[in-house]
């Protein structure tokens, strides 16, 4: 059973202050793009293959899904769609990137484990 690893895309590309803000689409498809490496090789702990879901919001909206990366447009917030995504695991692992307290508390009780934006964006 593959890993479900599903990433905070506003949490993630806020992580790192390289001007991100102006061009919230474009940074999402940047990180989209450096996701799909993770598809196919994995992260430590947890080899691949992976199922590797972008949650993006708001002006990410509309970002399209590559080979190797599924991208979900949240169509309110991108934490809730998350943590939906998440309980929908069941047992199946599943790996949610973000730094958000209050997002890895609510994934977490549905038994997904979290990780930081670092896992998959090291500075």
């Amino acid at each position: 059973m593959r890993t479900l690893l599903v990433v905070d895309a506003a949490n993630v590309v806020g992580s790192v202050p390289d001007g991100w803000w102006r061009d919230r689409r474009g940074a999402a498809e940047r990180l989209r793009d450096g996701l799909v490496t993770y598809a196919d090789e994995g992260l430590p702990g947890h080899p691949g293959p992976l199922e590797v879901v972008l949650v993006v919001e708001g002006a990410a909206r509309g970002v399209e899904s590559v080979p190797g990366v599924r991208v979900e447009s949240a169509p309110g917030s991108g934490d809730d769609r998350i943590a939906e995504l998440a309980a929908a695991a069941g047992e199946r692992p599943c790996l949610v990137v973000t730094a958000d307290r209050e997002l890895r508390r609510r994934v977490g009780e549905s038994g997904a484990r979290c990780v930081g934006p670092r896992t998959v964006r090291p500075r």
